[in-house]
């Protein structure tokens, strides 16, 4: 058995498997969320004798509210702890959401983020899952390249909040999931 926190969490993130069942239609994408990680890290959270914590915290940055979530782990035994945090920006309206559906989904956003950090949570798949193994026999898919920091920064630049929320809405994207191209495809549009 694992002697300190450093071993236990290494054990818990090996062991750890947190597929994404859950599938966005609109997008046409499968995903992972919040509650799917915290289903399948707590069984083996209580065998490696450890707690799950997750806390948090609203921060104002300029005119903007952020989420700040923390996800610790807290050790029986050796009465350690280890922390990740993670934060999410509330964006300025929600279309049919009320303010408090927006804070709620703005934290279980940067909680899954808090978790995926904790936990080294990545897309890898289980080598006896028949996924993996057809994986081998499929066509191998282009990867989407996100949009960088520039482009980002270019959006923010060009566009009035209560625009960019509205085309991001459209897109059902937060603004660091915009590709390349899509990012390219807005900057272009406005720069004309």
């Amino acid at each position: 058995m694992a002697q300190n926190l450093k071993e236990k969490l290494s054990l818990i993130q090996n062991e750890l498997k947190a597929p994404k069942n859950q599938y966005n239609s609109f997008g046409k994408y499968k995903y992972r969320n919040c509650e799917d990680i915290l289903e399948a890290v707590k069984p083996i959270c209580k065998k490696y004798r450890t707690t799950l914590l997750i806390e948090d915290s609203i921060s104002q940055v300029g005119e903007r509210y952020y989420v700040k979530a923390t996800a610790s782990l807290l050790d029986w035994d050796a009465n350690e702890e280890f922390s990740v945090q993670a934060y999410a920006r509330e964006e300025l309206e929600k279309k049919g959401m009320d303010a408090s559906q927006v804070t709620g989904a703005t934290s279980s956003y940067a909680r899954k983020y808090a978790l995926n950090g904790l936990f080294n949570i990545d897309d890898t798949k289980d080598t006896d899952s028949e996924e993996y193994q057809a994986k081998g026999k499929a066509e191998p898919k282009a990867e989407v390249k996100l949009a960088t920091k520039n482009q980002i920064e270019m959006i923010v630049t060009l566009y009035k909040p209560e625009e960019l929320t509205t085309m991001l809405g459209r897109l059902n994207k937060n603004i660091d999931e915009l590709s390349v191209e899509e990012a390219s495809k807005m900057i272009k549009a406005r720069k004309g």
